[in-house]
């Protein structure tokens, strides 16, 4: 099975800090994506931000686990990267880019690799990340109005 790469951009009003803390804000989620749940696997009583090597676990609105994704690469405000520890697509790399927008705001590159997929599920792909980059830019300005 080849390989695909799909890359999915968006814009937010607002500063990259803002959208890089959406991002890792696994609370949130739910509130901007349609997975029901994202909650990061700390050991039982460890309070402290997500860093390289966690684990994170994905559900369904149907509480089925989704997948599970290893945090792989974090530069604060800047690159949030992941590989799939388990699920259907294990071969899956993401990444989500943030760069200052020359008009002021932050644009946003959510890409994923595939290294083996089935050539029908490309759109469904693109698509789907193409929903993920528009929401968490949508996520990230309401939560700026809401506190305005």
């Amino acid at each position: 099975m080849p390989s695909f790469a799909v890359t999915a951009t968006s814009h937010s009003s607002v500063p990259a800090a803002l959208v890089y803390a959406a991002l890792l804000d696994a609370g949130s989620w739910p509130s901007w994506t349609s997975y029901y749940e994202v909650e990061w696997e700390l050991p039982a009583g460890v309070e402290r931000p997500a860093r390289v090597g966690d684990l994170r676990t994905i559900r369904s609105r149907l509480g089925r686990v989704c997948c599970r994704e290893r945090i792989v690469e974090m530069v604060p405000d800047q690159r949030f990267s992941y590989d799939q520890a388990a699920g259907l697509f294990t071969s899956h790399r993401g990444s989500v880019d943030l760069a200052p927008a020359p008009h002021g705001g932050t644009d946003i590159t959510w890409s994923a690799t595939y290294r083996r997929t089935l050539p029908l599920l490309g759109a469904l792909r693109r698509r789907r990340l193409q929903v993920l980059a528009q929401d968490l830019a949508s996520y990230a300005s309401s939560v700026v109005s809401r506190h305005s």
